[in-house]
């Protein structure tokens, strides 16, 4: 189903997000989830048979968040986004680790507990950056060219294929280089943990693929935009967009 062919929105030329409140509010979500997921992943949870961490629960929040991002604004605007929530990111581990290394009160018995729960590693810290970038570039990507290939239409495809990839290559990248080589973590284990991520953050996606339709319809509506990405940049380090062109109405 293509906004564009029903006419509900005006296709309009990537890279041109104003800051408009639903812009906002969507950059607001997409860096509240991942920050959360940061946090929250410390702990393990048990779902089914499987042991994983509870960052699962709201990080393929910020996945259908950023399908709104590149299928609205345009790959310009979610690779903005991208970066800004690592930088973010970045702010509040560097936060966290000044206030670990700050003295305490002598009363204050909960050193141990903090650090425990809100320190990180530099390994796991590499790990989560990197396939922080790597996923969500590979997600937005995937989803702007298919875009351009579908013609707008057939959203489904667009949204669960990326998240498909970009959760794939998340999993892959962060536990590969979180986990490899420890203690307790073989090949299979290593295997075994990818895949189960991989699908259960995968199935959250094809689960939430109605609603997926319905936000991204309704912002469609609201701002009266349909980003083409036709001769985009997408390079994730580009600062500069070239001259595009929006696609002809059918």
């Amino acid at each position: 189903m293509s906004a564009m062919r029903q006419g509900q929105t005006t296709p309009r030329v990537a890279g041109t997000a104003g800051l408009s409140w639903p812009f906002v509010l969507v950059v607001a979500v997409f860096i509240t989830c991942l920050i959360t997921a940061n946090i929250v992943s410390v702990k393990l949870i048990t779902l089914a048979r499987w042991v994983v961490p509870a960052g699962v629960i709201v990080f393929p929040v910020a996945y259908i968040v950023g399908d709104v991002l590149t299928e609205v604004y345009g790959y310009a605007a979610a690779r903005r986004v991208i970066w800004l929530g690592f930088a973010c990111n970045a702010l509040v581990v560097l936060t966290f680790a000044i206030a670990g290394e700050l003295p305490a009160p002598a009363f204050w018995d909960g050193q141990a507990a903090y650090e425990r729960i809100l320190g990180f590693t530099p390994r796991l810290l590499a790990a989560s950056f990197t396939a922080y970038l790597v996923g969500e570039f590979a997600n937005a990507i995937v989803l702007a060219r298919l875009k351009i290939a579908t013609a707008g239409r057939f959203l489904w495809v667009r949204t669960i294929s990326s998240t498909v990839i970009g959760q794939g290559l998340d999993s892959l990248v962060f536990i590969t280089l979180a986990f490899a080589g420890t203690a307790g973590m073989d090949f299979a284990g290593l295997r075994r943990t990818i895949v189960t991520q991989w699908l259960i953050k995968t199935g959250y996606e094809v689960l939430a693929t109605p609603l997926t339709y319905v936000v991204v319809n309704a912002f469609k509506r609201i701002e009266g935009r349909d980003a083409y990405d036709i001769g985009a940049d997408f390079n994730p380090f580009a600062i500069t967009e070239p001259a595009q062109t929006a696609p002809e109405l059918r």
